[in-house]
């Protein structure tokens, strides 16, 4: 397996109808897979808007199953287009009455290698995830794919940092986030939390946002989405604050194991002294 591995994520607006923000998808990835890129990650319900700004029954229509449903079937046969591994975060229902946020993970042969579930679920305004989604119940499972293991982080999970660790003792070479960040107190935090993570756990992360205004209230989403590698240090320029755009990166996977020896963080770990981590 290659050691430097070509890296994609998109930031997108809503455009206003599921189809044409799909579309809009499907061609970023192509454009990626033309540039080389050999794994992408979309935006947090990257097919739907960020309709949890308010709380109205009429937003459950944006779920659908997965894998079975339409979004994640057409993203397994744009992998399978463009050999490309495919992060997908949409709006699942599980059965009536049952919902999660959630990333479909699909190799670069379109086979559906599992999904993850959002964790930590927040409850304030402009954010009224409770109204929507359970938290997530499936662990937090590292995928075996075809650039190498990935895992993801949805969102407000990026403040936790249990849910990192978890990944990095499951061998996580990337981690993406996808989120839907709006402009305020979290724009430090946005800059902060993530390059932290990648170097506490000593790997890459893709930290994913939406951009722009959306039609369903007054958050303002700023982008400026990036990838982090294990030192904590920005791999390129940021993406922009105002408008949609697509980011390709190489990332250099023998890093990991260069900054596992040199600061041999895992090594030095002390799960007999944590024990209070876990009192609820």
């Amino acid at each position: 397996m290659a050691t430097v591995v070509r890296a994609a994520l998109v930031q997108a607006s809503w455009t206003g109808d599921t189809e044409s923000m799909i579309a809009g998808h499907e061609e970023h990835a192509r454009r990626a897979a033309a540039q080389g890129a050999r794994v992408i990650g979309f935006q947090e319900v990257f097919n739907a808007p960020y309709f949890c700004q308010v709380q109205e029954p009429e937003h459950y229509r944006w779920a659908e199953p997965v894998p079975d449903g339409p979004t994640v079937t057409r993203m397994r046969e744009l992998a399978r287009e463009t050999g490309m591994v495919i992060v997908a975060p949409v709006f699942e229902i599980e059965q009536p009455g049952v919902y999660y946020n959630t990333a479909a993970v699909i190799d670069a042969d379109g086979s559906f290698l599992g999904k993850y579930r959002k964790h930590h679920i927040p409850q304030l305004r402009g954010f009224w995830e409770k109204f929507y989604f359970r938290p997530g119940n499936l662990g937090w499972p590292v995928f075996d794919t075809a650039v190498g293991k990935v895992g993801v982080t949805i969102c407000y999970d990026r403040h936790f940092p249990e849910g990192w660790r978890e990944l990095g003792l499951g061998g996580a070479q990337l981690v993406y986030n996808p989120s839907a960040t709006a402009r305020g107190l979290s724009a430090h935090l946005w800059r902060l939390e993530q390059p932290a993570a990648a170097v506490a756990n000593a790997y890459f992360v893709a930290a994913i946002n939406r951009v722009g205004m959306e039609s369903y209230g007054d958050n303002d989403f700023y982008g400026t989405s990036y990838f982090a590698d294990p030192r904590g240090q920005l791999v390129g320029a940021p993406a922009s604050d105002t408008v949609e755009e697509l980011l390709v990166r190489d990332l250099d996977f023998g890093l990991i194991d260069e900054v596992r020896q040199q600061w041999a963080f895992y090594r030095d770990r002390r799960p007999d002294a944590y024990t209070g981590l876990v009192r609820p």
